[in-house]
């Protein structure tokens, strides 16, 4: 998958691989569907990036709000962290559960099986992760951290009597050609058929319209999640090279990617922030960087898999306990809490909430949804309708009885419409002439012209003559297909409020009835 996206992608320095923050949205889906319910997500998740891409969506992510973003990938870095506290602390537990709080409940219940050895190991783990890069950027910390954790835990395993610390090699176990494999495997990935791997708890994988509807949710987390993290790198990797990345050629390729990788038995993937800084941060510059990259982890699988059984598991949950405050960026939230506006702060704790209790798909869902329900909000709030009789600051002369003139600045769309013109009706019994002034108005939708055309059906009705000044090219072009001209006799439409004075006096003056021909 690595190598697919950097061959095809439209960021130059970006590293593509699985990441921590899908695991978040993985487990529960091979917890319920097996390998092949995992593989053909990913598969389903591939597909839907592609179209994306295809459809040119990838600049439609920069609209997805500051603080639903902010709070999804906390609440991921959250749900990761709490995870680790199992293999930082040597937990026995006895199973575990896809609910946040269950896990926490489990791991509360198993808290008198820790282990001392796994605590110590991972502790001083996390303190080389934190303080080897004060010392040297050159080496990353990891690099360094994890090999001398695991040969310590080696040297202790083999000179210390009642030493015990789980490992890889400890905890996974596999069966390949009949015998079992502690550890990692030592073979390459191998082409097969997604929909052949096993189901939930083993038992065969069934591909039929109705698996394929119970993936669909899981596929949209992990194609939203692909594209969002991507993207998030790609502009931070950006950032960094003083690049300029493509965002629908780099979703289009990711999406080939995971395509292609659910045949060779792998988890989906994404842009991962941390190793793209290390690369750009090593030099890389290029697209050969994250193919390398790829090529390396296959090297590392096929030529060090028994090195990498002899790493504790509390060592890796120091690492990942990293990731998830890095991934968290504490500070920023923080700040996001204490200075943006309450709408933003509620969005943010929403999405945050509702990724940790819930899921990823549920808190992007309902946070993008409330996002736009308070930006439309404050946008109808931006429009503002002024009705001025007698005087008006932009006319040189007074204004005749019983003409109005209606100032309408801002857009006309649904979430403004009917408030901006509801209060011609308190005028309509007393007005023989409104005169809308609509220089102001950027934008109508149809809901716009519908409140429009019910406020000029009622002055009509009391036998009001209405023009329409400043109309804007958009909003005259959606009049016309809508026959506003036809559809109403006292409706004229004049280029100014110059213009429009005439053809109100010439009303009160009892010379035009009917406003048709003179528009």
């Amino acid at each position: 998958a690595g190598f697919v996206t950097a061959l095809l992608g439209g960021s130059r320095a970006q590293v593509t691989g699985p990441t921590a923050a899908f695991i978040v949205i993985l487990a529960p889906i091979f917890a319920n569907y097996g390998l092949g319910g995992l593989l053909m997500a990913g598969l389903m998740g591939g597909v839907l990036l592609i179209l994306m891409g295809i459809f040119r969506l990838g600049r439609l992510i920069e609209f997805i709000p500051h603080p639903v973003t902010t709070g999804f990938t906390a609440g991921i870095g959250t749900v990761i962290a709490v995870l680790q506290l199992k293999d930082l602390f040597g937990l026995q537990v006895a199973s575990s559960p896809d609910h946040f709080l269950e896990r926490i409940g489990v791991m509360w219940e198993a808290r008198g099986t820790a282990g001392a050895w796994d605590f110590g190991i991972g502790i001083g783990t996390l303190a080389l992760l934190i303080l080897l890069p004060r010392l040297t950027k050159k080496v990353p910390a990891p690099l360094v951290a994890l090999p001398l954790a695991a040969l310590v835990t080696f040297l202790l395993a083999k000179t210390m009597g009642g030493f015990h610390a789980v490992t890889v090699a400890g905890k996974f176990h596999t069966i390949v050609n009949g015998v079992e494999v502690a550890g990692i495997p030592q073979v390459p990935p191998l082409p097969m058929w997604p929909w052949h791997a096993s189901g939930k708890g083993g038992q065969p994988f069934v591909l039929n319209f109705d698996m394929l509807q119970a993936l669909l949710p899981g596929a949209f987390a992990v194609a939203m999640l692909g594209a969002i993290e991507s993207l998030l790198s790609a502009v931070v990797a950006d950032g960094m090279a003083r690049t300029k990345h493509d965002p629908d050629a780099e979703i289009l390729a990711l999406g080939v990617a995971n395509v292609v990788t659910p045949f060779f038995g792998g988890i989906p993937a994404t842009g991962a922030i941390a190793r793209t800084a290390t690369n750009i941060r090593s030099g890389g510059r290029t697209p050969v960087a994250a193919m390398v990259h790829s090529v390396t982890v296959l090297a590392a699988v096929l030529a060090l898999a028994p090195l990498i059984g002899y790493l504790p598991m509390a060592s890796l949950a120091a690492l990942l306990l990293l990731v998830a405050w890095n991934m968290s960026d504490v500070k920023h939230f923080a700040r996001t809490l204490a200075v943006a506006p309450r709408s933003d702060v509620a969005v943010l704790v929403t999405c945050y909430g509702l990724t940790v209790v819930f899921d990823m798909v549920i808190a992007v869902s309902v946070g993008f949804i409330l996002a736009a329900l308070l930006f439309m909000r404050r946008m109808a709030h931006l429009t503002k309708g002024k009705l001025v009789s007698g005087s008006h600051p932009e006319i040189p002369r007074a204004l005749p009885e019983g003409v109005f003139v209606y100032d309408i600045d801002g857009p006309l769309f649904f979430g403004a419409a009917h408030r901006a013109v509801a209060v011609l009706g308190e005028v309509a019994d007393r007005a023989r002439v409104v005169i809308f002034r609509m220089e102001g108005v950027p934008h109508v939708d149809a809901t716009g012209l519908v409140a429009l055309e019910s406020a000029i059906a009622d002055l009509e009705e009391h036998g009001c003559l209405v023009i329409l000044t400043g109309v804007p090219r958009e909003a005259r072009f959606l009049m016309r297909k809508a026959g506003i001209r036809e559809k109403f006799k006292r409706l004229i439409i004049r280029e100014g409020i110059g213009d429009a004075l005439p053809a109100a006096d010439e009303h009160l003056a009892g010379r035009q009835g009917d406003a048709n021909p003179t528009r």
